[in-house]
């Protein structure tokens, strides 16, 4: 079976979502291609800044009905508990994947997408057609986005330069019910990884975070790990003991890479993650996937309109769209990533900003965009 669309897109996390939702509003066809059914948990940190909330409104989705935790603190621990806190600039709220990705998944339905679910296996370009196969059928298409996240076996087709190599990360999230305040994302810092804690909707808790496999390793399991390294953070300690898991065992992802991406791969567009993936650390990779999207579907319209005369003036502006908006802030991510591993620094860090409140703000600004302008 050949199905020809405007768009295929290949993977439904938000970054696919969003971008199947923007060019079938505007009137393109539009198959997202996703192995995995809906609603389903990921692992992510799940909060979003709220830079985002203007694209949302102009993409008619209504946050709001998933009651989500508005968020406007964070708070930053290091390893041996010293704590700096700060208003967060724009804010943000907390919502979960296993609803937001099934928002927006039913959004899309609605708006007449075609959403497949199998596996890719190949993609291959050739006389200015994508041909794109699954087990079962073989597509075709002008245009492909790939949002098939951190890894993925189209990666491996594709001989992504960063796929080849080992990565020293893995990240373990989970759900919880506990006692936590409303308001706050928290950044607790541990030997080999840091966690992040915040509320989500319905009153849960999620944590997550990431960790060095070389010290994961040492130890026979999770809860053994968490009780021998988190717990020496006494406020992650506070929080782990006191916290009642919602899931039968926690999440795991691992070969995490923050190695540099290419925006564009065998002329597809890539979007969210499979673009390139910013450290957790900096709280913004949800509100980065969706902007990008937003990016992505601009540059396909000007593109389907005429506006952009040609594929290789698409591919170019999307690579300084996504330099533009993303470049300083996967550059920083990588810097912070590295302080927060100096146990030295570290703490010099906090107590520097304990000291100049107005610095840490300064800090998070750097990983964080302004709030999106819908022309």
């Amino acid at each position: 079976m050949r199905t020809n669309s405007d768009v295929v897109i290949i993977g439904g996390g938000l970054a696919g979502l969003a971008s199947a939702l923007h060019l079938s509003q505007k009137g393109l066809s539009v198959t997202l291609i996703e192995k995995s059914s809906y609603p389903r948990h990921k692992v992510c940190g799940e909060y979003v800044s709220n830079e985002i909330l203007p694209y949302l409104k102009w993409l008619d989705i209504e946050i709001s009905k998933l009651h989500p935790a508005n968020i406007s603190k964070f708070e930053f621990s290091t390893s041996k508990g010293k704590v700096a806190s700060a208003n967060l600039p724009l804010g943000g709220f907390g919502i979960s994947r296993y609803q937001l990705d099934n928002f927006l998944y039913q959004k899309a339905i609605s708006n007449g997408c075609v959403i497949i679910k199998e596996m890719v296996n190949d993609v291959s370009f050739d006389n200015d057609l994508f041909t794109i196969t699954t087990p079962d059928q073989v597509l075709s298409s002008k245009i492909v986005l790939g949002a098939f996240g951190k890894r993925s076996n189209i990666d491996q087709v594709l001989s992504r330069d960063f796929f080849i190599k080992k990565s020293p990360w893995l990240a373990v999230k989970a759900h919880y019910y506990s006692e936590f305040p409303n308001d706050v994302v928290a950044l607790h810092n541990f030997k080999g990884g840091y966690c992040g804690v915040s509320k989500v909707e319905n009153n849960i808790i999620n944590i997550c975070y990431l960790a060095d496999y070389a010290t994961f390793k040492q130890y026979k399991n999770i809860e053994e790990y968490q009780l021998n390294v988190l717990y020496k953070n006494k406020h992650l300690k506070a929080i782990l003991e006191n916290s009642t898991l919602l899931f039968d065992k926690p999440l795991t992802i691992s070969q995490i890479s923050f190695d540099k991406k290419q925006a564009v791969e065998n002329h597809i567009l890539m979007i969210g993650d499979t673009a390139g993936l910013i450290h957790p650390l900096c709280g913004n990779g949800m509100a980065m996937a969706i902007h990008s999207a937003k990016i992505a579907s601009e540059q396909v319209l000007d593109y389907y309109s005429g506006k952009i005369q040609s594929r290789e003036a698409l591919e170019n502006g999307y690579r300084e769209q996504w330099k533009k908006h993303f470049g300083k802030r996967l550059f920083m991510g990588r810097i912070l990533a590295k302080v927060l591993r100096n146990k030295t620094i570290t703490n010099a860090l906090v107590a520097i900003t304990v000291a100049l409140p107005a610095l840490l703000p300064t800090i998070i600004k750097q990983t964080h965009g302004k709030s999106i302008v819908i022309n």
